[in-house]
């Protein structure tokens, strides 16, 4: 019998797993964030989502009459789930950086503030930073300022009770704002953790840093490292087996996780020789999907055919294979990148040191000790190769793609590589790009640019993809 939803009634249990999509996909719901409906979805199942998120993921559910706020047990640094902006694209340091201030400066208003006036005070604040500073002068610092603000307002932190933030961005002496603060939501948008004014390295953010050691038992050992396991299938495109350790592998091949995730999402597991991929094909609880529409999915689809394709050569045509990154390896090099940017007065331990894992931690080398390694291998194309395979791309479907993009050939391509790593396709390596297993998903693709009719008075070519290969086999 199944571990999780052992109190759902099988009538029940598609609107239960309703509800737990809706938390994993939305970790801070509102009476209005996502839409007005989600709310009261989560509160109807909030003992048994509790429950059930705990002793299958190690997520915290924290529920009040406003909020449902997933605390989610991180296990890696991951920079597809960004912050968006209005305009869609991911948030930069500035924006993370004004985001942050403004949450500190609501904390010091009462039930209303101007958007001037909140401007003001973190701008007071910003000041103080090196490199950072707010000048409402200036129109991009304001529209910097404004996405964090919208970022909020959509989440109903805070609430336009007059005037508009796109006037104030455009003209801060002929407009104005003026927002109402729910505290209640405030304090569930910053809800961190970790006391972070104790941390010496990003990697203490992680909850598999501090795995479970012998000392715990067996029983506990085994417990943490089966919610790793599910978080890895539930939070990746896939999971390989080459990429966990010795304990997690066996998590992973076990049949009880396939159950569990299954009748908690209602969605399907699929094992294949090289992973384990949690399947949802309908985008119930995908925050990325692909393939998908715009220039960047379409180029990215077009650009993982031909990969494929190039991988199936054999002989004196075959490409190069090379080890890719280990998880220590990326997670280093993540960490480093990111503690460069940290406060360096007595909170920063020596750098070089994150480049090994800690012994014991989860990010460690996998295997017994003294047991040699088996080296996983993967075709490797080169940067070259794929500057010409996109301009390839571009010369036969080009009229279907965007023409910033189209007239910025590296920039496409710099981004429809970023899409494919973030999927897992791919693993972009010096020089060029490693192929993994689950590129052999997309082999079969084919494409073609359709023009709309002239009779349609808003015609414009767009490029269309049948459907992907069915059999994912490499």
């Amino acid at each position: 019998m199944s571990r999780v939803a052992e109190g759902v009634s099988p009538l029940e249990l598609a609107d239960y797993q309703k509800a737990v999509r809706l938390v994993l996909r939305h970790p801070l719901i509102t009476p209005g964030y996502p839409d007005k409906a989600a709310l009261a979805t989560v509160r109807r199942w909030a003992d048994q989502l509790r429950t059930d998120l705990m002793e299958a993921l190690g997520y915290r559910l924290v529920t009040t009459a406003d909020t449902a706020r997933l605390q989610r047990a991180q296990d890696g640094l991951d920079a597809t789930r960004p912050a968006l902006t209005r305009a869609g694209r991911p948030f930069d340091r500035r924006r993370y950086a004004y985001l942050v201030l403004t949450l500190a400066a609501l904390g010091r208003h009462g039930a209303q503030v101007a958007l001037g006036e909140l401007a003001d005070a973190v701008a007071a604040d910003a000041v103080r930073i090196d490199g950072l500073g707010l000048d409402t002068a200036r129109k991009p610092d304001r529209d910097a300022f404004v996405d964090a603000v919208t970022w909020l307002t959509e989440r109903g932190a805070l609430t336009l009770a007059d005037g508009s933030a796109t006037a104030w961005a455009g003209d801060p002496e002929r407009a104005e704002a003026l927002y109402d603060i729910d505290r209640e939501i405030l304090l569930a948008v910053h809800h961190p953790t970790r006391v972070l004014q104790h941390l010496t390295s990003v990697t203490a953010l992680l909850d598999s840093s501090g795995a479970l050691g012998l000392s715990a038992g067996r029983a506990a050992q085994r417990r943490d490292q089966a919610r790793r396991a599910r978080r890895l299938v539930l939070e990746n495109p896939v999971a390989y087996y080459a990429d966990a350790d010795t304990e997690l592998l066996g998590q992973l091949r076990a049949p009880a996780l396939a159950e569990d995730l299954e009748r908690l999402t209602g969605l399907t597991v699929e094992r294949r020789a090289e992973g384990v991929a949690l399947i949802d094909t309908s985008g119930r609880l995908s925050d990325l999907r692909f393939p998908g529409g715009g220039t960047v999915a379409q180029a990215a689809l077009l650009l993982a055919a031909r990969i494929s394709v190039a991988v199936q050569r054999s002989g004196r045509h075959a490409l190069e294979s090379l080890p890719a990154p280990t998880a220590a390896e990326r997670l280093a090099a993540r960490a480093r990148r990111i503690d460069v940017a940290l406060p360096s007065r007595g909170l920063v331990a020596e750098l070089a040191q994150l480049a090994e894992p800690d012994e014991g931690s989860a990010y460690g080398t996998p295997g017994d000790e003294g047991q040699e390694l088996t080296e996983t291998r993967y075709p490797f194309v080169t940067d070259s190769w794929l500057r010409g395979r996109l301009r390839e791309i571009t010369a036969e479907y080009g009229a279907g793609f965007a023409a910033d993009l189209r007239g910025d050939p590296d920039r496409l391509l710099d981004q429809a590589l970023g899409l494919l790593a973030a999927m897992l396709l791919i693993a972009r390596v010096d020089g060029g790009a490693l192929a993994l297993p689950l590129l052999a998903r997309y082999r079969g693709v084919t494409a073609r640019v359709k023009t709309r009719t002239a009779a349609q008075p808003l015609s414009r070519t767009t490029l269309f993809t049948d459907d992907i290969a069915k059999d994912p086999t490499p």
